[in-house]
């Protein structure tokens, strides 16, 4: 049994673990509530970018003098293509970084099984560490994302890792990411980004007469409109898969926090159990000794 110092200062040390972890918890909390509002701020705007998107397209298409050609629509044959991985800068998150880690690789391994040459762009220094001692080949480590998310930080990601599309030097590019559903629960997406596919225009039932029959008059040469509608609907995307990987991550480090703090209040009342036994058993010990000594010097 380990003696009443050693014990004492177990407990002390717990008691001080379980005040971080508690103080970890309130702080991912306070920011995870703000990364909601940013959340819903962003999907609508994101779900009408992808709305009006499918409208054009589909006219653009449907429509018999237009010159249908954007680059980011053109579809290749899949030899070369790009993961870009979203994790955290920093751990303490659970199986957070894990999970996403693991999805990408098993991502990373099917498509060099088919045939196909992969390259990965990381987001956070935990997916760079993963995959750099795995000796994957990394196209390019973002830094300093989470320190300074914002729309010019998403479109800044958008022009580095559409560069090697445009230019063919990859046929196309996917996201994997962990989606926000709650504190509790977070789901790993992968997905792909591009090649864009051309959506089939399908009016809502709810929709009016005059929604159902919608029809666009270009001001503008067909051609200018979606060079910028295109690469909206893409910082759109990766500007709301940023913000739901940050909620995710402090849902899990809240989550991995609370866990840890009642782990520690459980040790704690074992530890002072055996505090109290190992207390009681020198006291027993002690009178014991006493009591002896006393009946020895009677006789």
């Amino acid at each position: 049994m380990a003696s009443l110092k050693a014990i004492r200062k177990r407990i002390s040390s717990v008691k001080g673990t379980q005040k971080i972890t508690r103080a970890m918890k309130m702080v991912a909390g306070a920011r995870l509530a703000r990364a909601q509002q940013r959340i819903l701020a962003l999907r609508p705007y994101a779900v009408r970018t992808s709305a009006m998107l499918a409208d054009v397209t589909a006219a653009v298409a449907e429509s018999e003098t237009a010159a249908f050609d954007h680059p980011l629509l053109t579809r290749r044959e899949e030899k070369r293509t790009l993961i870009l991985v979203i994790t955290s800068d920093r751990g303490q998150a659970g199986a957070f970084n894990t999970n996403i880690a693991r999805a990408a690789e098993r991502l990373w391994h099917e498509k060099q099984q088919a045939g196909v040459e992969v390259q990965l762009a990381t987001i956070g220094r935990k997916g760079r560490d993963y995959f750099t001692r795995r000796k994957a080949p990394i196209f390019h480590a973002f830094t300093g994302v989470w320190e300074q998310l914002d729309i010019e930080m998403s479109r800044k990601v958008a022009r580095t890792i559409l560069a090697p599309f445009l230019s063919s030097q990859v046929d196309s590019i996917y996201l994997v990411y962990n989606e926000f559903k709650s504190a509790m629960s977070q789901k790993v997406v992968s997905e792909p980004l591009l090649p864009l596919a051309v959506p089939e225009r399908q009016p809502a039932p709810e929709a009016a007469d005059w929604e159902k029959h919608r029809e666009f008059l270009f001001l503008q040469d067909q051609g200018q409109l979606m060079a910028r509608l295109v690469p909206m609907y893409i910082e759109a995307t990766i500007a709301r898969a940023l913000l739901e990987s940050m909620a995710s991550e402090l849902g899990a480090r809240m989550t991995a926090m609370d866990s840890a703090t009642k782990n520690a209040s459980e040790m704690i009342s074992k530890l002072t159990l055996e505090y109290n036994r190992a207390r009681q058993a020198a006291i027993t010990t002690e009178l014991m000794e006493i009591i002896g000594g006393a009946e020895a010097l009677r006789e």
